[in-house]
């Protein structure tokens, strides 16, 4: 699929979905799941072949049922009522655009966004996005200080069983974004909130463990 013309109406229109995103995920308290959409939509990208995401393909049946994207349904679902009052924005710009609003909705920081990322059709094989147990983001083409960034993420996140076998939030408050994720791992492996695997292993590699005191200062 082509690119979006991004003129002066696209830019409205973003505009108008941003506000219209605020006000869902504001009255459904969803940033948490907003988020985590955002994030599976791009999480398939491989720098290598530049393939997969964002680009919107997690709409696709084929792709929102993979195991990885368990409870899901719910974020597209909730995006696509913004979608048809806007039926100009790709997906793959709603998408993330509905990431950036779950961040600023929680308490943090303003976002600039940029639009202009197109659709596609075409689903990767499952097995492409980083899971609790494996650590791909290498081939992302992230770097060690991206890595840990992205996993501050969990500062919004609560994990269902039924989604990731895996139970709990990742803090005290996960619906408040901040950087008490960074805080509450450096309390060390004793399981008051949520860890998982790869939560543990930013703290086992001395160039992750650099970044995560560095955010948990604030």
């Amino acid at each position: 699929m082509a690119k979006p013309i991004v003129d002066t109406e696209y830019i409205r229109e973003i505009e108008k979905a941003r506000r219209d995103l605020r006000a869902l995920i504001s009255s459904k308290n969803c940033a948490p799941i907003m988020l985590r959409l955002a994030w599976h939509d791009a999480g398939t990208y491989d720098a290598k072949s530049k393939t997969g995401g964002p680009n919107g393909s997690i709409r696709n049946e084929e792709e929102f049922t993979h195991g990885a994207n368990n409870g899901l349904k719910i974020a597209l679902d909730f995006c696509e009522a913004v979608k048809s009052k806007h039926p100009r924005i790709t997906y793959a710009d709603l998408y993330q655009l509905a990431g950036v609003v779950a961040v600023e909705v929680t308490g943090g920081p303003t976002i600039d966004f940029v639009p202009g990322r197109k659709d596609s059709s075409i689903s990767p094989k499952e097995g492409r996005l980083p899971d609790a147990k494996q650590d791909v983001f290498y081939r992302m083409g992230l770097s060690d200080k991206d890595i840990v960034a992205l996993s501050g993420g969990h500062t919004l996140e609560w994990a269902h069983p039924e989604r990731s076998g895996f139970d709990g939030p990742w803090t005290k408050e996960p619906l408040k974004f901040d950087n008490s994720y960074f805080v509450e791992l450096l309390k060390g492996k004793v399981r008051a909130t949520m860890k998982l695997p790869t939560d543990i292993a930013l703290l086992d590699d001395p160039e992750f463990e650099h970044y995560v005191e560095l955010y948990a200062k604030g």
